[in-house]
């Protein structure tokens, strides 16, 4: 027996991509809600219809420059707070409904943090309708002229369509009739206040280009997603009043008899691979107050279950889907055409996301806690799908999108591969406590606009001729009208066709027999008869004869028509391919507009960035001239502080080494005196004991020089003097000879030839100064020339006295500057040269070029001198003859 290997199953084909290559980016919006309090702070400032600016309120750290972060988001176009309901839904849903009136999908969603107003602007309130109810109006006030009877369309539990016969869909009508708890009319039903008078009949709209030999039918579906899993809001279980409910924390509900808990619906994927929501209850409705009562149904059954189960209804996904079959009338434009592949079925789903807000700030605990967490994930999975999807179109890779992870994403899935428009309502709210959560919702829709869809293709239209609705209503027109006048009376005030008719026959000659042998009367009434007939059967044949001719001119004349339609309907098409071509240039031309605003944008942000760094730059090289500056300050007065203790070192060696000199030569004199006392001593201790043999000899000097001694001369060692003798200082007599001046004249002075010059008596002229002749003089003057502000050479003579110092060397201190100028106000200003020409003819530097140079070596001595506060320079003491 031969075993057979099991096959694979056999992998499902890939979903259907669509035949357009085009693709729309997603078009989000924004809106900014109004503060609830005037004096509450504000994060959201409004820059223009596509731009809002988000600023970090007080009390946020800033950022690592030092400065708060603004930051600028731009949208399709931004709404604020003074926005209506119908401007609105003008821009966002208005092309959506359009769209599915025309057999394409559309998505609409609003995200934004819990209490930002998305359950307003999706559902209103009375008075000022949202997008829901105003896209229920709209579609009923496009299709209410070509709707189909009831149960005429009736879902086939497979997301699809199928088409009932008259009888069938009477059947239907008249058990849904027969029901005591539904109502025959719909305007016998009271509808909630509520929902009644959400939109005045003033904002009522209606949408163009409706096929009008379509038949329609609208059906409406209510789901809630929550904990990641799905609940019918429409779906009517049964109820048990004798067995109790229980909830999940084992406890009974509240009112048992009113409530039980719904089950959970799976996701199944059609045969055209979109995900549907298998076992949903889809409601046709016919009006939209019938269609208002069953989203207020679901909405108070959602209600009640929150109530029950103890859940918030900001933590849970509601979806409300309206489905719109259209099929087209038969030939006679009498009925729908009984074929299913005709039957067309677009959605447009409209979702209210749960509250997009971190876990803590909830202050949820528990279950609430853990359900925070499910609401975020299925968020969470949101941003990563549109993240994937946007590095896949950007990037140019293939990565898998993971829809599966959340049934959110998991539902419309087929929309982001090209099945339908995806719209996005961001809701904010500008107070400043939902800062950090805005923020991450302005990240998530700015990466949603970057995720392009490929556009939906255009479905196939019937092969039928247009206007079969209109034609056959006309007929039924006519016909009634003749019917109407056939029946009326038939005298000569009202000639009808049928009168005109028999006039049109020969007359018929008199039928009166004169007797039995009236041979005339019947022959001639034979002949009348048969000219007659004769006469009828060629009316019939010119009848026949112009019928078919006037058939075939109809058929002629249909065909011309059904070709011009077709050529107007190819050439409205091209126009189509058209419009789509000069939107998508125009949607381009938007797109690099706004490419290059924000362009601009951060090119203006990097030039005051670049801005900052060169001024930063510029200080910084500011502050470092001004520190080198200071330390080449600081180095000069180091060297200075060097050179003045050098010479103070100096001053004090030469100092310690008289002292030494001196001490050294006053103990090399107490020596000697001692050494004599001692010669002294043994000279008389010599004369003593050799007085006998030389009592007549005197005692003598020793021959040797160094113990002469004075002539008189004490016993006992003369003091020793404690320091060199100082000459004391004195000035000369001023009448004794006058006051002698040093003349000091650097080689580098220009001879002016001016009659008038500086002229000293009793002075000694020198070019450099010196020890020898400071040492002589009393006074001192510095002939200094320098260029004045006018051109011109002014000479200045600086004088100073001389002292002595206690080292034996002589200082000069300045006392006092005098000015001699010279003016020609006829010959040109004489400028100095700053410099020389050396004996090649090339200019060198000049060794006098400035004043402190010139009088830095006219007062300098030696090197290392005391410089103190009046210019003091200290020339090398005399030495002594050793």
């Amino acid at each position: 027996m031969i075993r057979q290997a099991k096959g694979k199953t056999p992998r499902r084909p890939p979903p259907k991509k669509p035949s357009n290559s085009q693709k729309d980016p997603v078009g989000v919006y924004c809106r900014v809600r109004p503060l609830g309090e005037e004096d509450e702070e504000c994060c959201i400032e409004v820059i223009s219809n596509t731009t809002i600016q988000l600023h970090a309120p007080d009390g946020l750290k800033a950022n690592r420059n030092g400065e708060f972060k603004e930051t600028q988001y731009s949208f399709k176009k931004v709404f604020g707070i003074k926005t209506s309901q119908m401007e609105l839904f003008e821009d966002v849903a208005k092309p959506l409904v359009e769209d599915l009136i025309h057999c394409k999908n559309g998505l609409l969603f609003t995200y934004g943090v819990t209490g930002s107003g998305k359950t307003y602007t999706m559902t209103g309130s009375p008075g000022q309708g949202g997008l829901l109810p105003r896209s229920l109006d709209m579609i009923f006030n496009s299709i209410s002229p070509y709707q189909a009877k009831r149960y005429v369309f009736k879902p086939d539990d497979k997301n699809g369509m199928e088409v009932q016969n008259q009888i069938d869909a009477l059947l239907d009508r008249q058990k849904r009739d027969s029901q005591t708890s539904v109502p025959k009319t719909p305007t016998a039903r009271r509808f909630d206040p509520e929902f009644a008078d959400m939109i005045s009949p003033d904002e009522a709209c209606k949408a163009g280009g409706v096929d009008e030999d379509s038949s329609y039918s609208v059906f409406v579906s209510y789901i809630e997603i929550y904990n990641n899993y799905i609940y019918d809001l429409l779906e009517e279980t049964p109820f048990d009043p004798i067995k109790p409910k229980w909830n999940g924390a084992g406890t009974p509900l509240k009112n048992n008899t009113e409530f039980i808990p719904p089950q959970s619906k799976i996701l199944r994927e059609d045969q055209n691979h979109n995900m549907y929501v298998a076992g949903c209850t889809e409601v046709e409705v016919k009006s939209t107050e019938e269609a208002f009562e069953v989203f207020w149904r679901g909405q108070k059954k959602r209600r009640i279950a929150n109530t029950q189960l103890n859940r918030e209804s900001s933590r849970s996904h509601s979806v409300f889907i309206i489905k719109l079959a259209q099929a087209p009338l038969d030939a006679d434009g009498d009925n729908v055409l009984q074929d299913k592949s005709q039957v067309n079925v677009s959605q447009l789903c409209l979702v209210d996301l749960a509250g997009s807000e971190r876990t803590s700030r909830t202050r949820a605990e528990g279950s609430r806690l853990r359900e925070a967490g499910n609401i975020n994930q299925s968020l969470m999975t949101l941003r990563t799908c549109i993240e994937v999807l946007r590095e896949n179109q950007m990037c140019g890779t293939n990565k898998m999108v993971p829809y599966r992870d959340s049934k959110v994403t998991h539902l419309f899935k087929n929309y982001f591969d090209g099945e339908g428009k995806v719209r996005m309502v961001v809701c904010v709210n500008p107070k400043a406590d939902d800062y950090e959560e805005t923020l991450l919702v302005m990240r998530f829709a700015e990466m949603t606009q970057e995720v392009e869809v490929a556009r939906p293709v255009d479905r196939p239209i019937c092969g039928f001729a247009a206007g079969r609705r209109q034609r056959n209503q006309a007929f039924k027109e006519e016909l009634t009208r003749r019917l109407e006048e056939r029946g009326g009376p038939l005298d000569g005030d009202s000639p009808t066709v049928l009168n005109q008719l028999l006039q049109s026959f020969p007359p018929l000659p008199p039928c009166e027999i004169s007797g039995p042998n009236d041979d005339v009367t019947l022959p001639r009434l034979i002949e009348a008869l048969e000219k007659r007939h004769k006469f009828r059967r060629m009316m019939v044949e010119e009848y026949n004869k112009t019928a078919n001719m006037l058939k075939s001119v109809l058929q002629e004349q249909d065909s011309n028509l059904l070709s011009k339609e077709n050529f107007i309907q190819e050439q409205r098409g091209r126009l189509g391919e058209k419009d789509k071509m000069i939107q998508n240039q125009k949607n381009e031309i938007d797109r690099l507009e706004k490419k290059s605003k924000m362009l601009e944008y951060k090119i203006d942000i990097l030039q005051k960035t670049t801005n900052i760094y060169e001024e930063d730059k510029r200080s910084l090289q500011q502050e470092l001239e001004s520190r080198e500056q200071r330390l080449q300050r600081e180095m000069s007065e180091k060297r200075r502080m060097e050179s003045r203790m050098q010479g103070i070192v100096t001053d004090a060696k030469l100092k310690w080494e008289k002292e030494c000199e001196r001490r050294v030569n006053a103990k090399q004199l107490e020596m000697q005196n001692k050494l004599w006392v001692k010669d002294e001593k043994l000279k008389q201790l010599k004369a003593i004991v050799t007085e006998g043999k030389s009592e007549n000899r005197e005692p003598q000097r020793p021959s040797r020089e160094k113990d002469k001694v004075p002539a008189k001369r004490s016993a006992s060692p003369s003091p020793v003097p404690t320091g060199p003798p100082v000459r004391p200082l004195h000035r000369r007599s001023h009448s004794a000879g006058g006051e002698r001046w040093v003349d000091h004249k650097p080689n580098t002075n220009v001879d002016l030839d001016t009659v008038l010059q500086p002229n000293i008596p009793n002075s000694i002229k020198v070019n450099a100064p010196n020890e020898k002749a400071l040492s002589k003089c009393d006074k001192y003057v510095l002939t200094h020339q320098e260029v004045a502000s006018d051109g011109e050479i002014q000479t200045k003579l600086i004088k100073g006295e001389v002292f002595k110092t206690r080292g034996g060397g002589q200082s000069v201190q300045f006392t006092d500057i005098e000015t001699l100028k010279q003016e020609n106000p006829i010959a040109s200003s004489r400028k100095r040269r700053s410099s020389e020409s050396g004996p090649d003819g090339e200019p060198t530097e000049g060794s006098w070029t400035d004043v402190e140079t010139r009088c830095s070596v006219a007062v300098e001595m030696r090197a290392g001198s005391n410089l103190g506060p009046g210019y003091q320079h200290h020339g090398y003491p005399k030495r002594r003859k050793p």
